[in-house]
């Protein structure tokens, strides 16, 4: 026997948030971004507003350059839009390629190639 239709879309409408749309749907299926890596701890930041004619935006890219403001990580805007972190990755590369926002890498660690740090570390704890 089938299900009733009614119990059928309950298992699809989240009381709070309305019709669930999973990721690929927000992304076009797609898994990468078109440009731009995005790190946990990148800063965005949005270069202008949206406008309301631009085409191939949803809401989810409005919503991203919304919070971007001010300079928000790429973890604080997965966690905003309650989105998984690799469907922002997505529509940040949108956002970048269309130059509505500017993201700022975090910088690599200095490599220390110098030993004399070392030695000057381990001499001075030695003198204590």
């Amino acid at each position: 026997m089938a299900e009733p239709l009614d119990s059928a879309e309950s298992h699809w409408i989240d009381e709070h948030a309305g019709p669930v749309v999973r990721p690929y749907a927000v992304t076009g299926g797609r898994a990468r971004p078109v440009t731009g890596k995005f790190d946990l701890i990148s800063l965005v930041r949005a270069l202008r507003c949206v406008d309301a004619g631009e085409i191939g935006l949803g809401p989810e890219h409005r919503e991203i350059v919304a919070l971007c403001r001010r300079a928000t990580s790429v973890a604080e805007l997965a966690a905003h839009l309650d989105l998984p972190l690799g469907t922002v990755r997505v529509l940040l590369g949108d956002l970048l390629e269309r130059q509505l926002v500017r993201v700022a890498e975090p910088r690599p660690a200095p490599v220390l190639t110098d030993d004399s740090i070392f030695e000057q570390v381990i001499n001075g704890l030695r003198a204590l």
